[in-house]
């Protein structure tokens, strides 16, 4: 494990575990959020299970390499998704752009756990 991955599980999980246990909580600025997407409060809850597991996924994967980078892909490809459904729903690309940089971060993240061994 080198100092790269830690710092991008441990960032991407601060990231994730409060965003997803908001939307499992149905918080109002979540629910406004899935609103504007046409999504069910139902839909947007698994969403935030699958952020909540992606996080703990993250941290795990600090003791375990596979784990870590299973964790890190899945929470890429959840993310890719939100900026495809943003840009689907018409929203500009400016909105669209925080999912791709997550995105983006997981994948390094996979990639520094991969390098790690």
């Amino acid at each position: 494990m080198t100092t790269a991955h830690t710092t991008l599980a441990v960032v991407l999980s601060l990231v994730f575990l409060p965003l997803g246990l908001a939307k499992m909580a149905v918080v109002p600025f979540m629910r406004q959020a899935a609103e504007h997407l046409g999504m069910s409060p139902g839909r947007y809850r698994v969403i935030g299970t699958l952020e909540v597991a992606g996080a703990a996924g993250l941290l795990l994967g600090l003791a375990s390499a596979p784990l870590g980078v299973a964790a890190a892909a899945g929470l890429a490809l959840l993310m890719v998704a939100a900026a495809a459904v943003h840009l689907r729903h018409g929203d500009p690309p400016g909105r669209a752009l925080p999912a791709a940089v997550l995105a983006l971060t997981a994948l390094a993240c996979a990639g520094a756990a991969i390098a790690a061994g």
